[in-house]
C-alpha cells in the first residue's frame, strides 16, 4: 500500500489541535464535535474531518470527538511518545531562555545537555541541564546520541555548525539563528524559527486597519 503523502499545511496544523485538545482536556472537557473545536480554533468543522481523515477515522457520528483519545491520537501522531532526546548549542541570553522557561518534557523532548564556547557558560546548569564544552561535542554525541538539536549560535557559524551535526547523526533542528539551513540528506528536517516574520505580519495586519 502506497504512503500517503501529508502536505505541510496539514502538518503544521496538528500541534494546533494538540494544543487546544490539550487545553480542553485539562479543563475535564469529556467529547466535542467537529464544529466546536472548529469554531474555538477558526477552522471550519470539514477542514478538521477532512485533516484528521489522513491519519485514519476519528470520532463517531452524532457523538463527535473524545478530547482524551483524540489527543492522545494526535500526540501520538506527532511523536510525543517517541521519546526524542534533544541538546542545545549556544547557551546565551536566548538558550538560557529556553531552558529556564520551556517545558521540553510536556511536548516529548528531553534535554540531555547544552553545549556553549564561553568559559563563563562551561561548568554550569540552568535547571538541571548541564553546559559543557563544543569540545566535548562529538564525544557527547556518540556516546549518548540525541537526535534532535536546537540551535541557537551566530549567523556565521550556523551553516558549518549544522553540517556537523549532521555528520554527527543529528536529524532535526530547531533553528534560532535566522539563517535558513539546508542539507542533501534526505532524512534531515529544519524547523526555522524567525521572529522578524512574525513581527512583519503583525505590523502588516495592524497598517491595514
Amino acid at each position: 500500500m502506497k504512503k500517503q503523502k501529508i502536505s505541510d499545511a496539514v502538518i503544521h496544523r496538528l500541534p494546533r489541535y494538540y494544543r487546544y485538545l490539550d487545553d480542553l482536556h485539562n479543563k475535564g472537557v469529556v467529547r466535542i464535535s467537529s464544529s466546536s473545536l472548529g469554531a474555538k480554533m477558526d477552522i471550519t468543522a470539514s477542514q478538521i474531518r477532512q485533516d484528521l481523515s489522513c491519519f485514519g477515522e476519528f470520532g463517531q457520528q452524532g457523538y463527535g470527538y473524545n478530547v482524551a483519545e483524540l489527543r492522545a491520537e494526535i500526540g501520538h501522531i506527532l511523536g510525543i511518545d517517541k521519546g526524542h532526546r534533544l541538546i542545545i548549542i549556544g547557551a546565551g541570553h536566548l538558550g538560557h531562555a529556553l531552558l529556564q522557561n520551556f517545558d521540553f518534557e510536556k511536548v516529548g523532548f528531553q534535554v540531555d545537555s547544552a553545549f556553549d564556547v564561553s568559559p563563563e557558560l562551561i561548568g554550569t546548569s540552568i535547571r538541571g541541564v548541564t553546559i559543557r564544552s563544543m569540545d566535548e561535542l562529538e564525544d557527547y554525541v556518540a556516546q549518548f546520541r540525541p537526535n534532535v538539536a536546537v540551535l541557537t549560535v551566530p549567523q556565521n557559524v550556523a551553516q558549518p555548525l549544522a553540517s556537523r551535526l549532521i555528520d554527527l547523526g543529528i536529524k532535526g533542528f530547531w533553528n534560532f539563528t535566522n539563517v535558513e539551513l539546508s542539507s542533501h540528506e534526505p532524512d534531515v528536517f529544519f524547523e526555522d524559527i524567525h521572529f522578524v516574520d512574525t513581527l512583519l505580519t503583525l505590523s502588516y495586519r495592524i497598517s491595514r486597519n
